[in-house]
């Protein structure tokens, strides 16, 4: 089993090498802290981890509390703590030596996901519950840019967005409200052509991925990567289906163009166009 997933690796890698040298001409560009400012760092086992939104990074960074040793279970971690409670430190708040010390030598990971479900998922997640950071600065300014005739209500709250009107914001060069890192590019977050990153999980077979990770590291035997669903864990997961459910509300030249914006996520990680 260890054979093939080292198969795998190399396979992932070897794509992602070669789709950036075939896009990207940036090889020799200079990492700024900007470039790492998403990696956090476990020093302990010598791990850097490239945070992807909605790819399991909950879960990942609750097990680089437990391999740090700021938890002693998975379980014990809380949501908050995982996201708020700034245990785990990021490699833009070490000086240029350090952060390149570590690039040199820690073993640099990250985990990706389908760009259409990953979209999704962040969807729901941010615009179906209520919340009062996405409400108020993402949908207030969706709906009074995409909506016709939008109520006082919901221009007042911006609860209730539709995801036919998020695409339309992804897909506006001169969108109201920037960019989210829960919807950007992977290759913008963790810049893959700049980074050399040693090891590629995929969400889709996250626990061989995650578990083969652990056992390249040394990590204690005990220690598997948690299989319990972070926020609203009373729904279904976003799934390939769910997924073409929420697309089936687009143009077909709404969905081409969204392919297109996620294009260089698609093929540098090897996913099919759906």
């Amino acid at each position: 089993k260890w054979k093939s997933l080292y198969q795998i690796q190399r396979e992932r890698k070897r794509i992602m090498r070669e789709t950036c040298s075939k896009y990207k001409s940036n090889n020799r560009r200079i990492i700024t802290p900007y470039h790492v400012s998403r990696i956090f760092v476990e020093d302990k086992y010598r791990v850097l981890y490239c945070e992807v939104p909605k790819a399991g990074c909950s879960n990942w960074k609750r097990v680089l509390m437990v391999l740090n040793g700021l938890a002693s279970s998975t379980k014990d971690i809380q949501h908050n703590t995982v996201h708020y409670g700034n245990y785990l430190k990021r490699l833009d708040g070490f000086d240029h030596k350090g952060i390149y010390h570590r690039l040199n030598t820690y073993t640099k990971m990250l985990f990706i996901r389908e760009p259409f479900e990953k979209l999704v998922s962040a969807f729901r997640d941010k615009f179906e519950h209520p919340n009062n950071y996405y409400h108020p600065v993402f949908g207030k300014a969706i709906i009074s840019r995409y909506r016709i005739n939008a109520t006082k209500e919901a221009l007042r709250t911006g609860s209730g967005v539709k995801f036919k009107e998020f695409i339309q914001y992804l897909l506006d060069v001169h969108r109201p409200v920037g960019m989210d890192i829960h919807w950007d590019h992977v290759n913008r977050l963790c810049s893959p052509c700049l980074i050399d990153y040693d090891f590629v999980g995929k969400f889709e077979s996250m626990e061989d991925d995650a578990n083969f990770f652990l056992h390249l590291i040394g990590a204690p035997q005990n220690l598997t990567f948690p299989k319990f669903k972070d926020r609203h864990s009373n729904e279904e997961r976003t799934t390939t289906k769910i997924t073409q459910q929420y697309f089936a509300q687009l143009s077909p030249s709404q969905r081409q163009r969204s392919y297109d914006f996620y294009y260089m996520d698609y093929l540098m990680f090897n996913y099919s166009k759906p």
